[in-house]
Order: structure tokens, then sequence, then C-alpha cells
């Protein structure tokens, strides 16, 4: 089975984070099952900023979320709130240490 890895924030889960999520599922998935695996800043995100909802909450939301990814690992604080290549590779890391992750999907601001 083909497990996705994506690097997020989630601040908040919302329909285009679902989206990115669905569309990296059907496109490694092709047909098949495929698992989605997100890293997730905690309660303190990128920009050094509190998260708006607690990191539980907003991993419970992408969870839950119809479609959304079947797993959040938490990226530890002074990661999160590092430099862009900081956070990416601490998440990307986290990633490759579960022995499971097959592919790795990610999304930018414009």
């Amino acid at each position: 089975m083909n497990v996705v890895g994506i690097v997020s924030e989630y601040n908040p889960f919302h329909t285009g984070h679902l989206y990115h999520v669905e569309q990296s599922r059907r496109i490694v998935g092709n047909g098949q099952p495929c698992a989605v695996v997100a890293v997730m800043s905690g309660n303190y995100v990128q920009r050094g900023d509190i998260a708006a909802f607690p990191k539980h909450i907003r991993a419970e939301a992408a969870c839950m979320s119809p479609g959304g990814p079947d797993l959040v690992i938490d990226l530890p604080t002074p990661f999160a709130c590092s430099s862009a290549e900081r956070f990416a590779n601490a998440a990307v890391y986290l990633l490759n240490s579960t022995g499971v992750v097959t592919h790795i999907s990610f999304g930018s601001e414009t």
C-alpha cells in the first residue's frame, strides 16, 4: 500500500487542505488503497504565532474530516518555529522515520 506524507500546519484545517489530501490520495493511490500521514506544527506555528486552536483540536478536525489524513504527527515546537528549511527538514525526517511513507506531497501559499 502507498502512504503519502504531508507537511502541514492546518491552522485551521479547511477545504483547501482537504482538497490537497484528497488529490494526493487519488494521484498516489491510482485506484488502490492509499493512506495519508500528516506532520503538523503544534501549538505554535512556523511564523512563531500561537495556533488558532490547540494542536489536538486541529489534528482531530483533520482526521475526522471525511477524506482527511489517517494520522497526524506532532512537529516539535523548536522545529515548527524555525526557518522554512529546518521546519521542512524536521517534518520530512519524521515522515521518513515512520518507515511507511512512500511518497511526499506538499502545498504552498501564493
